[in-house]
């Protein structure tokens, strides 16, 4: 899984995380989640505040 597999990624998190709410959650935290997640290789330095963001939204849409 890869910074850009934001759709799977908010999947993950929304499973693994069921009563977080996205829009609670610190960009540093966020980061740490995605990287701890099984199934995650990419650069860690790659996620950024687009690829964040981009997560954070999917992961909203995942939890409506």
């Amino acid at each position: 899984m890869k910074w850009t597999d934001t759709i799977r990624i908010a999947e993950d998190l929304h499973d693994k995380f069921p009563d977080i709410d996205p829009l609670t959650v610190r960009f540093v935290d966020l980061h740490n989640w995605v990287v701890q997640l099984d199934g995650f290789d990419d650069d860690h330095q790659r996620g950024g505040e687009k690829a964040l963001e981009a997560i954070q939204m999917a992961w909203i849409e995942e939890a409506r």
